[in-house]
């Protein structure tokens, strides 16, 4: 069976203070898909800037947004903050934004998380890069959340 639920999230440092640097934006990077599909969902782009960050995630319907935030949002501070050894100190803002997503949408969303430097040069990582799902093709009849 095809789901095409998608969801815009965005939250910020604690303060709006610019935290995020090269290391933590690679970091999360490579965490956030991770613990996105260990709740049954998949980070379709990401975009990060030092204050903070996007993502444009397709959902399971049995998906848990709650616990996803938790996991993404908290996991990510606490990972980042142990492995990180001094790199960085990752703290999250209290609270975050989400959207749905419409699959006539998705396009348009997409290149908007992906163009968060551009939105916010000043903000921007240098560096680094924005992020999308690799040889993954993003249209409104792609199916690329999990189904099992």
């Amino acid at each position: 069976m095809r789901h095409r639920l998608y969801v815009h999230l965005v939250w910020t440092t604690r303060l709006r203070e610019p935290q995020l640097n090269l290391w933590a934006a690679s970091f999360l990077s490579e965490y956030l898909p991770t613990v996105a599909q260990q709740e049954r969902g998949q980070v379709l782009a990401m975009g990060i800037v030092r204050t903070h960050l996007h993502l444009l995630i397709a959902v399971h319907p049995s998906t848990s947004i709650p616990r996803l935030i938790q996991r993404l949002k908290g996991g990510s501070a606490t990972v980042s903050n142990r492995e990180g050894q001094g790199r960085v100190a990752v703290r999250w803002a209290k609270g975050y934004n989400i959207e749905s997503v419409s699959p006539r949408a998705l396009e348009a969303a997409r290149r908007y998380v992906t163009d968060q430097a551009a939105h916010h040069p000043d903000e921007a990582i240098i560096g680094w890069t924005s992020w999308e799902t690799p040889n993954k093709p993003l249209c409104a009849g792609a199916d690329p959340a999990p189904s099992g």
